[in-house]
């Protein structure tokens, strides 16, 4: 074994969402949640952005060779984070007349990009 260090999956995606998280503080985007679950699905990073309400999904690829982490989110991880923000708007009805958008940080070849309205509900 060598002398590096070994993280699992799971870790290595809180370090990517981090990232992200504060990528998007930057930005001037406001953080309101960071992996907010509900019964059928996660959602990495809720923020504000100037009034609009950004759920966000950070993906990380090593290579190009799976596509981007916009492609990656498929009609079905759509329609998970799509029923997630659902929830989080019943729970915190302030934020229920607020635009919502849907976007993908996606780490490809060590570089961040902000995919804007990756998807819509």
């Amino acid at each position: 074994m060598s002398g590096g260090v070994h993280i699992n999956r799971k870790e290595e995606g809180r370090l990517f969402e981090n990232q992200a998280a504060a990528y998007l503080a930057q930005q001037g985007y406001r953080i309101l949640e960071q992996n907010f679950r509900s019964t059928r699905g996660e959602i990495d990073l809720i923020a504000e952005d100037d009034g609009t309400l950004v759920f966000a999904e950070v993906k990380y690829r090593s290579s190009g060779r799976a596509g981007s982490g916009a492609e990656a989110v498929d009609a079905r991880k759509q329609q998970r984070i799509v029923h997630c923000a659902r929830v989080y708007l019943m729970m915190h009805k302030a934020y229920a007349s607020y635009p919502c958008r849907f976007d993908v940080l996606s780490f490809e070849n060590g570089k961040l990009k902000h995919y804007r309205d990756a998807f819509w509900a």
